[in-house]
């Protein structure tokens, strides 16, 4: 039996509280060398908070930090990964104490000094590798995604990967993630669930778990989908990364009329467009300048 959140409709992170048919945009901030999309440009701290003023004026609702690349590449300590992002969680936490941060780790040591420096939310994209990274989330009162990969190991690319059935997977494993946290302790209204294109994943699985995404927000988790010039994209339309944000924001509102929540983006601006244009079509957010046939 799926159990679902005391109250599902509604995800408490930090000071924010996100409420039915509110679609909220997570701003991706890399503080990597080897980032697949931006190759290091907010790696030196001066650029990364300069990204992070960009993203809040663009309309960004939570800020995610990270300091580890997601795929294949040179091995980073805990040290350095910690080295990395502590001081710009800190710095945001301090001057901009009503920001919501989010920390993309899948390591418990450094996912505990985060949030001891203000994060909100743990973003673990590797299903628990870590498997103390719920405690840390309960013990700091921090929210959590529960993801799934299939199985595979940090930074791995998938090879052979086969299922009987990809979303039936994807909702076993990501529910059965946030069932446990609730009973380590973590917070029903702080936990989301990620189906995690492409992390275990082939194009043809990311393009059904789009496809049937409504069968994941039906347990009544809230939904983030990271989708972000991915290479489902990129195959999908045989395009490089570079020429995947029209792809990327296709995907983005199928997600969104099928119900996603959450929307991890480099694109910041277009997404929340997007997303806004969504939500008045679904009814949720008026126009902002009607005037046309009015009188």
């Amino acid at each position: 039996m799926l159990i679902v959140p005391c109250d599902a409709s509604v995800l408490r992170l930090g000071s924010a509280t996100f409420s039915p048919g509110t679609f909220a945009v997570m701003a991706i901030v890399n503080r990597t060398p080897d980032s697949f999309y931006d190759k290091g440009a907010t790696f030196e701290f001066d650029r990364a908070w300069r990204r992070v003023e960009q993203v809040i004026s663009e309309g960004a609702d939570i800020i995610d930090i990270g300091g580890v690349k997601a795929g294949v590449g040179p091995p980073v300590s805990e040290a350095e990964e910690i080295d990395r992002t502590a001081g710009l969680v800190a710095e945001i936490h301090r001057q901009l104490p009503q920001a919501v941060i989010s920390v993309d780790t899948y390591r418990a040591g450094v996912a505990d000094v985060l949030c001891e420096s203000g994060a909100h939310l743990i973003n673990d994209a590797w299903a628990a590798a870590d498997p103390d990274l719920a405690a840390v989330a309960a013990r700091h009162g921090a929210g959590l995604v529960c993801s799934h990969t299939g199985g595979h190991a940090p930074r791995t690319d998938p090879h052979g990967v086969t299922y009987d059935d990809v979303m039936a997977d994807v909702i076993a494993g990501t529910t059965g993630l946030a069932r446990h946290a609730v009973e380590l302790g973590v917070r029903p209204d702080g936990i989301v669930v990620d189906p995690t294109h492409d992390f275990g994943k082939n194009t043809y699985h990311s393009l059904e778990v789009s496809r049937r995404l409504g069968e994941l927000i039906d347990t009544g988790w809230p939904v983030l989908v990271s989708l972000s010039r991915k290479d489902f994209v990129g195959e999908t339309l045989d395009l490089p990364v570079a020429e995947r944000l029209n792809g990327t924001l296709a995907a983005t509102a199928v997600a969104a009329w099928q119900g996603a929540r959450v929307f991890r983006a480099h694109d910041v601006a277009a997404t929340r467009q997007v997303l806004d244009m969504v939500a008045a079509i679904k009814g949720d957010l008026p126009p902002r300048a009607p005037s046309r046939g009015l009188i």
